[in-house]
This record gives structure tokens, sequence and C-alpha cells, in this order.
């Protein structure tokens, strides 16, 4: 991970006020990784499971990098100032809070199983008009990518959106601790990176420390998920969902194209999308914004004018084929979700889903992709081929699937796929981001 620093001069004040070291010159990067560094940055030695970034020291110290911070000094180096700390990683996130705090501004913090990029873009796009927004940008929302984000901030910002992932306990807490969140917004709790926590109440837990950071803030409650709505609050709430005890209550009806509206508090809300899960992270959005003083005017048009990143729910158009493209990642509530977008499509044509493993999910992988096969069954599609470890439990499970069949490579899959669509056929790609299925689309109509 790499950054461009704002303001070297503020930053040179904020690391001495944390670390007691003055820098010598002003640094106007920061790199955590010895491949994407350059002259001028701030290096930051961190001790990770498979590689250590002390071990490159000397490789940087010829690049022409000139400080470093870390937790082992380098004897045999000369020209490289070493600032040496307990922690990097500790002490980027103190350096990182130090630096949010010289920024009174409303900080919405968000996380969940599911929807939380897709939800933090989207409230991105709708700000974006009135506001000078500072958000998460590509996967910058763990321990590491966190701090780095909040370092990017400027005076110039009027709202900070920030993405907060979680793999293990105390992720969560930790994160909160150094972007001191005034809002909280949980899109849902669902089993996913189990490895890390072993069930979905320790994900629920996890989650909710976003809310119990909240004190004297707002937390933006997903009525409809039973696990968010049952967490503590620290601060006020402000709920939404499908029944009409919230605050932002909703109705979501299928116009005759098949496209999705939402009637929240009376207010129509055109999506232009099929897609349900889309339709939720309106509604979640919709709480944020009209809560956080946006006219219902604007926002129904920034919906309207929002394009969804790629690898997420996005249909294309191959010929007379229509793929649906939810390469970005899967677990299986999203999994579920995309069959269900599938299927709200037109009947004429062949229902296809292509799905490559879901990972993280620890000893219950067998009966989580077992789920998935249940569900293609019941959603009576017409064919489903998987591929990887996992998935032949998703291809066992099925019934009343006419075509199925589980392969071992990628290679095989494209060449049945090319010898079994058809004009007219719906395919979905759907497979966790270590699957990379977005290059089976690729194979097959590139």
């Amino acid at each position: 991970m790499r950054i461009n620093l704002p303001r070297p001069n503020l930053f040179s004040q904020v690391f001495r006020e944390v670390t007691s070291a003055e820098l010598d010159s002003n640094v106007h990067g920061i790199a955590t990784d010895s491949r994407e560094f350059k002259a001028g940055d701030l290096y930051i030695a961190l001790k990770g499971k498979r590689t250590d970034g002390h071990t490159f020291l000397k490789e940087l110290e010829i690049d022409g990098c000139t400080v470093a911070l870390v937790s082992e000094k380098n004897n045999d180096l000369t020209s490289l100032k070493q600032v040496i700390v307990e922690d990097p990683l500790t002490t980027i996130g103190n350096i990182a809070n130090k630096w949010r705090k010289q920024f009174q501004v409303s900080t919405l913090g968000i996380t969940g199983t599911n929807g939380k990029t897709s939800t933090k873009d989207l409230v991105h796009h709708i700000f974006h008009p009135t506001q000078t927004v500072h958000a998460t940008e590509k996967n910058f929302n763990t321990s590491i990518g966190l701090p780095l984000t909040i370092l990017l901030q400027t005076e110039k910002h009027t709202i900070s959106i920030l993405e907060m992932g979680a793999n293990q306990p105390g992720d969560i807490s930790y994160l909160c601790r150094i972007a001191e969140p005034t809002h909280g917004l949980i899109t849902n709790i669902a089993p996913a990176h189990l490895e890390g926590f072993g069930t979905v109440e320790e994900i629920a837990k996890e989650k909710g420390e976003l809310f119990q950071s909240l004190e004297g803030g707002i937390a933006f409650v997903n009525q409809a998920d039973d696990r968010i709505k049952n967490l503590s609050i620290a601060g006020d709430k402000i709920s939404y969902g499908l029944s009409p005890d919230c605050d932002f209550p909703a109705d979501i009806y299928q116009e005759k194209d098949g496209t999705l509206t939402l009637l929240i508090n009376t207010e129509e809300v055109k999506t232009q999308s099929c897609n349900f899960s889309f339709a939720k992270n309106v509604l979640a959005a919709a709480a944020v914004a009209i809560t956080m003083d946006v006219e219902w005017k604007t926002f129904q048009n920034r919906v309207l004018s929002f394009v969804q990143p790629e690898g997420r729910c996005q249909v294309k158009q191959f010929d007379d084929i229509t793929v649906i493209d939810d390469t970005y990642n899967a677990n299986l509530e999203s999994t579920i979700a995309s069959i269900d977008y599938l299927n709200a499509f037109s009947k004429n044509g062949r229902r296809f889903l292509v799905f490559g493993d879901m990972f993280e999910l620890g000893t219950h992988s067998e009966i989580i992709h077992e789920k998935v096969g249940e569900k293609c069954s019941d959603a009576h599609l017409d064919g489903v081929f998987t591929i990887g470890t996992y998935t032949v439990h998703t291809d066992l499970r099925l019934e009343n699937v006419e075509i199925h069949k589980h392969f071992k490579t990628k290679d095989e899959l494209i060449t049945q796929l090319k010898n079994t669509i058809r004009k007219g056929d719906k395919i979905l790609f759907k497979g966790s981001r270590g699957m990379a299925m977005e290059t089976v689309i690729q194979g097959v109509f590139g």
C-alpha cells in the first residue's frame, strides 16, 4: 500500500508529536510495500505472516529511502534514518488518530458482511455534489489501510466516509479508536470470515463494536437484520427497514421492466436496477443521507446516476447472451441474493450459475457450499457449473438442475461453457475474490 501525503509539513509535526522523533526533511508519501516505494517516502516496516518488511531496508536505502519506521534497527545501514518504535503498525495508527483530530468533520464508519463497499461508494456519490467528500479508496479498510486513508484527509473535506473491514476479533474496535466515527452503519451480519471468528455470533459482536463507539453519535440500524437490531448502541439511533416501525420505512416493488423502485417515507426512489441487494443499499444510503441534510430530490437524482463498480452485479451483453458479473467477492448471503437477482430476469432463455469457491469459512465451508446447491435447486436453475475445492459440495446437492458439472480447471470450464451456452441464456458468475472468476468471463467472451 502507498499514498501521497497531501500535507507534508503538518505530517512532520504530527509525526514528531507521536514518536518524539524529528524528520530530517518532509516526506511526501508513505509506503508499506517495498515494491510501491518512491523516493522521498516514509517506509513502514511491517511484520506479516509471510514477509517481514525489515528485510527490504537495505534494498530501499539503495533506492533512495531516507527514513523508515521500524521495530528492529538494522546496524548495516548508513544513510537510512530508522525511527525505532515498539510496533510500527500501532504507531502509524496513533499518527492517523492524531491527524483525524485536526479536522472536526462528520465521520461515517461503514462495516458489515456484504455491501459495505457498494454502500460506501453509493453514499460517496450521493454526497459528492454538495460536499467535499473524503472516503476509503480501493481496499484500504484494514488496520493498515484505514490509517493511510485518514492521512489523506485535509481541511477541505466536509465529510469522511470510512469503510471498516474485520478478519478477526478486535479489528473493528481498533479501527474505531483510530477513526473516532460520529456516525455508524452496519449493512448486515452473516457467515463470513469464519476462520477468524468461528461463529456468526462472534461476527455480530465484532461488528457491534462500531455502534459501541458512537457515544454522542448516531447509529443507522437495519431493522430487517435481527442480529443488528438487537445490538446495543452507545449513541442515538436512526432505523430503516421494510416494516412500518422504522424512521425510514420502505416498500420495494417491481416495475414492468423488472427494475425495482422504493417508496421510502412516501418518497419514490427509482433504482433502474433489478438487484434487490442494491435496493437495500439504497435504503441504507437514504437513512444516512437524509438524516445528514441531503434533499430528497438530490438523493433521487444521484441514485439514478450511480454506476455500480466492476464485478458487482454488472449486467453485460455479449450478442444475445446476458452475463451478470458479480465476481468481486462471495459469501453465502451475497450468493443467494445474486441467484435471486438472476431469477428476477425474464424467464425467456436458460439461467446458469458459474460458481467458484467461497473462502474463509473454516469448518463451516462444506455445509455453506451445500446451502448454495440447495438454493440453486429451489430456484430451478437450468444449469450450474462449479469450480474449485469446496464447490464440489454445491454440485452434490443439486436437484432439479438439468445441466451441472464440477470442474478442476478453468480451461475445462471455459471449454464447456463455450460448447453449452446459446443465444438468450442468462449467466451469473460468482466466487470469492481469490477465485478471480472474471477470468472465466474473459476466457468465454474475450
